[in-house]
């Protein structure tokens, strides 16, 4: 087989395989065995036709179609890995040649990966945010505990602003009651705006047992948009009571007995709240400035999968939230051309962020084994909200469990950056415990072993992903692989 390879593009090759017809007997061979067991001859038994009443019976040149249809998978992925191309998705075939006895030749236009040099990344700067936390920010933590404790009673005098009132609304359009438009006992907080239109200001200044029309637009059910006059009945009104920020107050709401206990505890915890900030930052920061040092041509197919892939999966959140596309524009204040652009630069970015990655850990070695992938599939599950058995069948009944691989090596890659990283904080300050400051070095994993059944079906389940793979390596797509279909190496 003789192989050519014409780069069209830095994201797209063209190859051109040319085959001697003798390399085709396996392929023909498995054509008859099949053509065989379809057909019957008379005077043979069924699959022991011989070659040539085949070709009489059923056309030579039907059985040649059939041959090559065969041959061109494999010659195409046994070129690809001698040429050592790195594709992505399918390739467009077509045979430009193709004589019977002769030869077979053909041409596959397919988009690869993008060549990528990684710049040095050793003492790359990344700024997070600083840990202080000010007495402004302990106390409002302490208010929202404070909520937590209020009380409601009665107000014994007309409705105001934050006020809880018990309301009984009805509505009706041109004179006429509309029986499904209508509640009994609603608790609601005035000034929220959160039910109709014009509602708070109709509440403000009603007393407990007093009645009042307005006029509004209706929102959802069956007459959605339409003007109507909206009766509401106060059955009472109610002021929230917060608890004194004192020391019985502290023995109420926490193991400590004393106020200046509880905001230590509040101050401390908070602190340590943003100490996981800054590790988080770290990472996004430094992997947005790797990658922003980088110029990585992307292919469009690449590209226009991702894009569809986060339209699909808006899509299915809106559906099963009961929401429309346009109701979402309206909360996000986008446009729908805002909307599209938003959704093909982030498309782009995380296209972008997968081959670097990708390419970074290539370079590197980087590698899961299968206690790591184990670890991830168990904290998935459990941010899911699922058992992890059933997220190991659902990653191998869909060919997915390539991602979760990715997604391990690329976290390695991740955490490789950020280990060589000069991170400070916004005054410039060294952040201990990240990047070179660290006082221990990470080697990527948590150390522990996983559990039980789970561990075992993890394990048993990545060994079958990599059966006949040889030596591991990242998945060559540009995707984000949380929840995205990758794209592997042929």
């Amino acid at each position: 087989m003789k192989t050519d390879v014409e780069e069209l593009s830095p994201t797209r090759v063209k190859l051109t395989i040319e085959v001697p017809f003798e390399e085709l007997d396996h392929a023909f061979d498995e054509t008859y065995k099949s053509l065989n067991k379809q057909v019957r001859i008379k005077g043979f038994r069924p699959g022991k036709a011989p070659a040539r009443l085949i070709d009489r019976y059923v056309g030579r040149g039907a059985v040649v179609s059939e041959a090559v249809n065969h041959a061109v998978p494999e010659l195409y992925n046994q070129a690809v890995q001698d040429k050592e191309v790195f594709a992505l998705g399918q390739p467009e075939v077509e045979i430009t040649e193709l004589e019977d006895g002769e030869r077979l030749s053909f041409t596959a236009e397919v988009d690869v990966r993008p060549q990528i040099e990684i710049p040095d990344y050793n003492g790359l700067e990344v700024t997070v945010d600083s840990t202080e936390v000010t007495d402004e920010q302990v106390e409002e933590q302490l208010g929202t505990l404070r909520e937590r404790f209020s009380s409601l009673t009665d107000a014994k005098r007309p409705a105001q602003q934050g006020d809880h009132v018990s309301i009984d609304l009805s509505a009706a359009i041109d004179g006429e009651r509309l029986e499904d438009v209508q509640a009994s006992g609603i608790s609601y907080e005035i000034g929220t705006n959160t039910l109709l239109e014009g509602l708070d200001d109709a509440l403000t200044g009603l007393s407990a047992g007093e009645s009042t029309t307005f006029a509004t637009t209706l929102v959802g059910g069956e007459y959605e948009g339409r003007e109507a006059d909206v009766t509401v009945t106060v059955h009472s009104v109610k002021v929230k009571e917060l608890p004194e920020l004192d020391d019985e107050f502290a023995q109420m709401a926490s193991e400590f007995d004393t106020m200046e206990e509880l905001r230590a505890d509040t101050r401390k915890r908070l602190a340590e709240s943003r100490q996981h900030q800054q590790h988080a930052q770290a990472r996004d920061r430094a992997m947005e400035k790797l990658v922003d040092a980088v110029e990585v041509p992307l292919p469009d197919s690449v590209v226009n999968e991702e894009i569809d892939r986060r339209r699909q999966s808006l899509e299915q959140q809106l559906e099963r939230g009961g929401l429309t596309k346009e109701s979402y524009l309206e909360s996000q204040e986008q446009t729908e051309e805002e909307f599209e652009e938003e959704l093909t630069s982030s498309a782009r970015s995380a296209v972008k962020a997968g081959f670097v990655l990708d390419q970074l850990a290539l370079e590197e070695e980087l590698s899961a084994d299968n206690n790591e992938l184990s670890q991830y599939v168990i904290q998935q599950a459990q941010r899911m909200g699922v058992p992890p058995d059933q997220l190991i069948k659902h990653l191998r009944d869909s060919n997915q469990l390539r991602i979760a691989y990715t997604e391990v090596v690329r976290s390695k890659a991740i955490d490789l950056v950020v280990s060589k990283a000069k991170v400070v904080d916004e005054s410039g300050e060294p952040v201990p415990g990240i990047g070179v400051n660290a006082s221990t070095a990470e080697d990527g994993g948590d150390g522990t072993e996983p559990a039980g059944d789970a561990a075992d079906a993890t394990t048993a389940a990545t060994d079958e992903s990599n059966e006949g793979d040889g030596e591991a390596a990242p998945d060559d797509s540009g995707q984000s692989t949380d929840d995205a279909e990758s794209q592997s190496r042929v």
